[in-house]
């Protein structure tokens, strides 16, 4: 269990992680190299064996995975749903939806169970999607129906994914746990996309579609793997609210690291977006926890 010291360091790390997924699945499914169920399946084994193996390094000979099946199964809508959205949405159109049904999720689940938001909190709610409105609406496309609606459900499958982490006591095992029980279904999505659809994509002779392999890995074991983890064991020491509040700030970072990685232009915009973004979170984020009405 973190202690309350180092939660603010392991919340940053992270979101660090979220938004390294968003620019590691644009970089591998862009190219249309490597198709979507593939980049799932990948994705999630990579994630179960790196979490297995750091398992192993602790427990020794005798390690215990944890996790459920209701959180295995958010898990692993939220990966697939995410994969197969991007196929459709531009990257600010995605990040808009996923994070504002994150937070409607999330939000929504605490105040149904009881936790107030004060005035402080509200304004820092308000300038944050405000200022994500501000970096993403004007430079949206109108997305597809089809590719918005699964965006939603990654959003609301992570929500739930993320709520139901606020219980966990050991945030590595169960996460490992989770993750190795997501493979089965990950593993029949490629299946079907095989059989049913010959929607598999991957050119052994192509140096892309091993690029895109390794983006895949590197987005399961480090940015999903040790990311979650990680965000499991903050999970039980915010509210719900923060815990929704603090994720508005991925769809930033995810811009940022677009400029830094993937040549993509900076401006004002985006500056103050950030500024903006940053500064609301932290209100919600830091202000104090009030007691759940009675």
């Amino acid at each position: 269990m973190s202690s309350r010291a180092d939660v603010p360091l392991r919340t940053a790390l992270a979101m660090f992680a979220f938004a390294g997924n968003s620019l590691l699945c644009r970089a591998a499914l862009q190219p249309r190299e490597l198709d979507a169920a593939s980049f799932t399946l990948i994705r999630i084994v990579a994630g179960a064996i790196f979490l297995a193996w750091l398992l192993r390094r602790r427990a020794g000979d005798t390690p215990t995975r944890v996790g459920d099946a209701i959180s295995a199964l958010a898990l692993w809508s939220y990966a697939a749903a995410f994969s197969f959205a991007y196929l459709g949405l531009t990257a600010a159109t995605g990040a808009l939806i996923l994070f504002g049904s994150v937070q409607l999720t999330m939000t929504g689940v605490g105040l149904a169970r009881g936790e107030r938001i004060s005035a402080r909190q509200t304004l820092g709610f308000v300038l944050a999607a405000a200022g994500l409105v501000y970096l993403l609406l004007p430079g949206v496309a109108a997305p597809g129906w089809a590719s918005a609606t699964l965006m939603v459900l990654a959003g609301v499958a992570w929500g739930v994914y993320s709520l139901r982490g606020r219980g966990s006591r050991d945030a590595l095992a169960n996460t490992a746990g989770n993750f190795a029980r997501a493979v089965l279904p990950a593993a029949l999505l490629s299946l079907v996309a095989a059989l049913f659809f010959g929607s598999l994509t991957f050119d052994m002779s192509s140096p892309g579609a091993w690029h895109a392999v390794a983006a895949a890995v590197a987005s399961g074991a480090l940015a999903s793997g040790a990311g979650y983890a990680v965000w499991y064991s903050v999970l039980p020491r915010i509210s719900a609210t923060q815990a929704a509040a603090v994720q508005l700030c991925v769809p930033v970072l995810a811009a940022l690291g677009g400029v830094l990685f993937l040549g993509e232009s900076l401006g004002w915009r985006l500056v103050i977006a950030a500024v903006v973004v940053l500064g609301g979170v932290a209100l919600v984020s830091l202000s104090p926890q009030r007691a759940p009405s009675t």
